[in-house]
């Protein structure tokens, strides 16, 4: 069976593409390809399609192009038989242990399988630890569909590296690491790849390599945050801001610019299990990368604690004290709320019975309440606090003058009686302190 015709299949309109997936990652990929190619964006979520064939992006990350992209999209998964390309990006989280929960992808690969025309390419973008996309997915996609790996449909394997939020770092201008299970199919989907990516694929000898390329890339980046949170609670120790402490050393040609931070998201919060997870069954024990995520699991509760000391020292009781928090998204101007460590700061609240005002108009309400029980208060309707807390780093925040966050405190308090805990560094050092507020940030 020949595969090797299905780009150009794809160019002459004469076969699709289809997209399995359509969250922060599915879904620009296939706003993307439908510029040029015939694309099926498919997914299990109703509400959600009906959302984006009424033109509606929850997510953000395509914005008005929604309302005029040619993606065909469906909740059917019968759908799929019209595809000879096939592009997997449903999420992988982990469980409560955080161990990976895998079920997502078992679930596309099932249905995939249903629904798989023969002579088909299928590519996993959904970050896998290595080993998952040959020995766990391609042989539900066999069972289902009665046809061979290699002989009827073949695999391939390219990690996204879509960055929700980000308006410089895109799609198309991300290098794309790509690879299949043999030289014909790595070729074809390299080609298909190179039809939007303008950054240009980087093609790797194996589907493992690239497995594996998504969960280091992630667990370095991750590990490097671990350090500087290290060095911000050092720092706080010593009464030294790190904020200038990092400026002083970003002045050199080799620094590397990372900075101190709460870590969640579907990526840098959740990837170095499974890397960590998959050296464990080969009897490795992470000495580092686990160690770095326990230091980052373990920032909200110490935001939140250094927010108690600041309103206690305030001449406060905390527990009756009105406390705001700006901010619930795991990142600063996206929706996406998923992994969001601000809920370990809720919640570490919570253990000394303070119950939180939260505010995030980029949030979901039905969202945060459905997966954290947090009921999200309009900006414009929270009540006049003792303590703010900003958490995330949104654009309404970062242009809000110190003077404006003033306004947010209770009119009663003295100016050295009103708590703001600056968690990513937003505002300046000379205006918080002509501002006569206790402050406090990481």
């Amino acid at each position: 069976m020949q595969f090797n015709n299905i780009y150009q299949g794809l160019i002459s309109g004469e076969e699709k593409l289809a997209l399995v997936g359509l969250g922060y990652v599915g879904m620009p990929i296939a706003v993307e390809f439908a510029k040029h190619i015939h694309v099926i964006g498919f997914d299990i979520n109703k509400k959600r399609i009906e959302e984006y064939q009424n033109g509606i992006d929850s997510t953000n990350e395509v914005g008005e192009a929604i309302k005029n992209t040619a993606v065909e999209f469906t909740a059917d998964p019968a759908r799929l038989k019209e595809a000879k390309f096939l592009i997997v990006a449903v999420p992988t989280p982990v469980k409560d242990d955080n161990s990976p929960d895998l079920g997502p992808v078992k679930g596309a690969s099932k249905t995939i399988g249903q629904n798989l025309a023969p002579g088909s390419i299928v590519v996993f973008e959904s970050t896998v630890y290595p080993g998952v996309t040959e020995d766990i997915c391609v042989p539900i996609i066999e069972k289902e569909s009665g046809l061979k790996c290699g002989v009827d449909w073949k695999i391939g394997y390219s990690p996204e590296r879509i960055n929700p939020g980000d308006r410089v770092h895109t799609l198309t201008n991300i290098k794309k690491v790509v690879s299949g299970m043999d030289e014909e199919s790595a070729n074809e989907i390299k080609k298909v790849y190179d039809i939007v990516i303008k950054a240009g694929t980087f093609p790797v000898s194996t589907i493992k390599t690239a497995e594996a390329v998504k969960v280091v890339e992630n667990s370095q980046r991750d590990i490097n945050i671990a350090f500087m949170n290290e060095v911000a609670m050092i720092c706080d120790k010593m009464g030294i801001d790190t904020a200038e402490v990092l400026d002083g050393m970003n002045t050199k040609w080799n620094a590397l610019g990372f900075k101190p931070g709460l870590v969640g998201g579907h990526c840098i919060g959740v990837d170095p299990y499974y890397l960590t997870n998959a050296a464990e069954k080969l009897g490795y024990h992470s000495q580092i990368i686990l160690n770095g995520r326990q230091v980052n699991d373990s920032m909200g509760a110490y935001v939140a604690d250094a927010a108690i000391k600041e309103m206690i020292e305030a001449g406060m009781a905390p527990k009756k004290a009105t406390v705001v928090l700006l901010g619930l998204t795991f990142k600063e101007n996206c929706p996406d709320t998923r992994n969001s460590k601000v809920v370990d700061i809720i919640n570490r609240l919570k253990e000394f019975d303070i119950d939180p005002i939260v505010t995030d108009n980029w949030a979901d309400p039905a969202v945060a309440k459905h997966e954290y029980g947090v009921d999200l208060v309009p900006f414009e309707e929270i009540p006049k606090a003792d303590c703010v807390i900003v958490a995330v780093g949104h654009k309404e925040f970062r242009s809000m003058p110190v003077m404006k966050l003033k306004e947010l405190f209770k009119d009663e308090l003295a100016d050295e009686e009103k708590v703001l805990v600056d968690v990513k560094s937003l505002y300046r050092m000379d205006e918080l302190k002509a501002s006569g507020m206790r402050f406090w940030r990481l």
